[in-house]
C-alpha cells in the first residue's frame, strides 16, 4: 500500500513539476560550469547526477555511455538527454538538454552578433582566436589518437582518411568513409568477446522509440529531397545543420569539416569568421555543438540561431530515445563494437585533415603565428591550463602580432 501511495504521488503535478525544476537546474549548472569537452562532461554527469543524487546507478550509467560513443552526435549531450528522459520522460530529455545548452549557445549568439555589429572580421584577437582553434583541435587529435588509434591497423586507416577527406573534399566524403570503416570493421576487426550487457538504463515504449527512428531516418532523406524545390533559406539552414547533426562521430571537434563544408561555399559565413567562432566556442562550457548556434546567428539573426541549434541537436534526441529500448539487443550484434573501432580510427583522420585544412591554412600565415601556437599549444597540454585561458592568451597574442 505505501509503494501504491508512493507512486501515485510521484505522479502528481506539483511534483512532476518539481522534478523538471530540479533537472532544469542541476543542467543548467552543468551548462554553466562544464569546461574541459565531452569527457569532462561526463565527469561532471557522474559527480552531480549519479554520486550526488543517485539518478542512474553505476552499471546503467557506464552502459548509457557506451550507447551514446557509438551513436553519431555530440556524446555528452546525448548522455544528459538520456539521464533527463530517466528521470522524467521525454520532456525530461528535452528539460535537461535545454538546461546544459543554453548558456553555451547564448554566450556563442552575443559574440555574432558583437562581430556583425563592429565589423571586427580584421581584428588582430580575431587572428588569434583562428589560432586557438589550431591549438584545441591538435590537443583533441593528440588525445583521440593515443586512445583510438593503439596499433597500425587502425593508425592506417586514420592517415587514409585523412588523405581522402583532403583531396576529395565534397559534402559526401565523410559520410562514405566512415561507412567504410565501419564495413572493415564488421568483417574484420569484430572482437570474439562480446561483453555482458546490464539491465537496459532507460525503460521506454518501444512503439514509441521506433516512431523517434523513423522520425530520424526520415528528415535525413526526405529534407535533402525536398531542399531544391524550396526557395526558403529556412529549409536549407534546417537541412545542413541537421546532417551535420546525423552523420557526426567523435564528438564537437568533428562537427568542423563538415560544417564548414555547409556554411562556408553557401556564402553564410565567411572562413574568417567561420574560424573566429569556432575558437570562441573553446571559451565556453558546454557542448561544442552549440557553435551551431554562432553560426545560425551570422545567418539569420536570433531565429537563425534557434533554428540551427534546434536541427543540430535533434538527432541525438531521436537517436538517444530511439535506441535505449534496443541497447541491450544492439550491443549483442556480432561486428558492433569492431565497427566502432574502425570508426573511431577513420574520426582520427578526418579530424587531422581539418586540422591542416581549413584551420592551419587559415590561422598559421606566418613564423610569428606558428611561435604563437607552439606556445598555446604547451600552456595548454603539458601546464595544464583550461581552455579558456588559452582563449584568453591566444586573443592577447594575436593583438600583439600585429604590432611585430
Amino acid at each position: 500500500m505505501n509503494d501504491h501511495q508512493e507512486n501515485t504521488s510521484q505522479n502528481t503535478p506539483a511534483t512532476r513539476l518539481q522534478i523538471l525544476l530540479e533537472l532544469f537546474g542541476v543542467s543548467a549548472k552543468l551548462g554553466l560550469t562544464s569546461f574541459g569537452g565531452p569527457v569532462a562532461h561526463l565527469g561532471y554527469f557522474h559527480e552531480a547526477y549519479i554520486r550526488r543524487r543517485k539518478w542512474l546507478d553505476e552499471r546503467s550509467y557506464a552502459d548509457l555511455v557506451a550507447l551514446c560513443q557509438l551513436l553519431p552526435g555530440p556524446a555528452s549531450s546525448q548522455v544528459g538527454i538520456g539521464i533527463g528522459i530517466h528521470r522524467a520522460g521525454l520532456i525530461g530529455g528535452i528539460i535537461a538538454w535545454i538546461g546544459f545548452t543554453l548558456p553555451s549557445a547564448a554566450a556563442l549568439v552575443l559574440f555574432a552578433l558583437l562581430l556583425q555589429g563592429l565589423d571586427l572580421g580584421g581584428a588582430g584577437w580575431i587572428h588569434g582566436l583562428k589560432i586557438v582553434a589550431v591549438v584545441i583541435v591538435a590537443h583533441a587529435i593528440l588525445g583521440m589518437g593515443q586512445k583510438l588509434t593503439p596499433d597500425r591497423n587502425r593508425i592506417t586507416v586514420a592517415v587514409t582518411a585523412a588523405a581522402v577527406s583532403l583531396m576529395w573534399q565534397t559534402v559526401f566524403t565523410q559520410v562514405i568513409l566512415i561507412g567504410v570503416a565501419a564495413l572493415i570493421g564488421m568483417k574484420w576487426y569484430a572482437p570474439k568477446e562480446i561483453p555482458e550487457a546490464g539491465p537496459p538504463a532507460v525503460q521506454l515504449n518501444r512503439k514509441l522509440a521506433a516512431g523517434c527512428l523513423v522520425l530520424f531516418a526520415g528528415l535525413l532523406i526526405v529534407v535533402p529531397l525536398l531542399r531544391p524545390f524550396f526557395a526558403s533559406g529556412w529549409l536549407a539552414l534546417f537541412d545542413s545543420f541537421y546532417r551535420a547533426g546525423s552523420l557526426v562521430f567523435g564528438g564537437g571537434h568533428v562537427v568542423l569539416p563538415m560544417l564548414e563544408r555547409e556554411v562556408v561555399p553557401a556564402g553564410w559565413v565567411s572562413r574568417e569568421d567561420f574560424l573566429a567562432g569556432y575558437g570562441a566556442a573553446q571559451a565556453v562550457p558546454g557542448p561544442l555543438f552549440t557553435f551551431a548556434a554562432y553560426l545560425g546567428a551570422m545567418k539569420g539573426g536570433l531565429a537563425g540561431a534557434a533554428m540551427a541549434t534546434a536541427a543540430i541537436f535533434l538527432p541525438a534526441f531521436l537517436l538517444v530515445a530511439g535506441t535505449l529500448p534496443f541497447w541491450d539487443d544492439l550491443r549483442r550484434l556480432p561486428g558492433v563494437q569492431g565497427a566502432l573501432s574502425m570508426v573511431n580510427a577513420a574520426v582520427v583522420g578526418i579530424l587531422l585533415a581539418a586540422l591542416y585544412d581549413p584551420l592551419w591554412t587559415s590561422a598559421i600565415l606566418a613564423p610569428a603565428d606558428f611561435a604563437l601556437a607552439a606556445i598555446l599549444f604547451v600552456l595548454l597540454v603539458f601546464w595544464k591550463l583550461p581552455p579558456w585561458v588559452i582563449v584568453i592568451a591566444g586573443a592577447g597574442g594575436g593583438i600583439l602580432l600585429n604590432y611585430l
